[in-house]
């Protein structure tokens, strides 16, 4: 009997810790899902074209490109993602600059993400 509860004490514990890991990767995950949607939101507030933020979700989807999907895989999206988003260089343009030639904004052309 005393064998029994100290071989499903061990169990317990066991789920226990893979509990406790897989709740830090969903919070990682969430924090790395929050910051891309800051991101998101920033380019959208600076009117980012369509065209422009969809050749940054497909240069990260390419370079993620992986035959065996997981876990792993999807907080490597998340990273490329806001990599590529963090890089777009209407992000690091100085507000005055904006403001002067709003124009520039709306032109795909001009902004190379």
């Amino acid at each position: 009997e005393l064998q029994h509860k100290v071989e499903e004490t061990e169990v317990l514990k066991m789920e226990l810790q893979m509990l406790e890991t897989e709740r830090v990767r969903l919070s990682l995950v969430e924090e790395k899902l929050m910051d891309v949607l800051q991101l998101l939101q920033q380019l959208r507030d600076l009117n980012i074209s369509k065209r422009a933020l969809g050749k940054i979700l497909l240069s990260t989807l390419e370079s993620c490109r992986d035959p065996h999907p997981g876990k792993a895989q999807l907080l490597e999206v998340l990273d490329t993602l806001q990599q590529e988003l963090t890089a777009c260089e209407l992000l690091h343009k100085q507000p005055m600059e904006q403001a002067q030639s709003p124009r520039s904004l709306s032109n795909p052309l001009v902004i190379s993400c």
